[in-house]
């Protein structure tokens, strides 16, 4: 993983956050790390999101971030309404964001969530003309 750190780091943006926030945060961090390795991180912390992609830039090679509220952390996704979701679990009325809103650090090991990080690196690196 590249952290790009111009603007901070993971944890200034959940600094504010209570352990439980932090710790599924954490988790999903090390999901999306796991799905893919080379994975670049920018973190916003004025944002308090931390954006995940095959390079740096938001809007075109980003296909995830990880915002962290008070009760929950938003796994959000850039182009969530172009990715299947056979169970369910993006909510979202935009053009082309979605998210999950994850409230407990077990949630993030089910099978559904990391198949839809999968499914959105897939989606960016097919967009961006990479081989899968």
């Amino acid at each position: 993983m590249k952290t790009v750190n111009t603007h901070g780091s993971f944890d200034d943006c959940v600094s504010d956050s209570s352990d439980h926030v932090k710790e599924i945060a954490k988790r999903l961090r090390n999901l999306i790390i796991d799905v893919y390795p080379d994975v670049v991180e920018v973190p916003w912390p004025k944002q308090r999101i931390i954006g995940y992609g095959i390079g740096p830039k938001k809007m075109s090679e980003h296909f995830c971030y990880v915002g962290a509220y008070s009760e929950y952390v938003n796994l959000g996704f850039y182009y969530g309404a172009e990715l299947s979701d056979p169970e369910g679990l993006l909510e979202g009325t935009g053009k082309k964001f979605r998210h999950i809103k994850v409230y407990e650090t077990e949630a993030v090991d089910r099978w559904a969530i990391r198949d839809i990080v999968q499914r959105a690196f897939e989606e960016r690196k097919k967009a961006l003309g990479m081989a899968i």
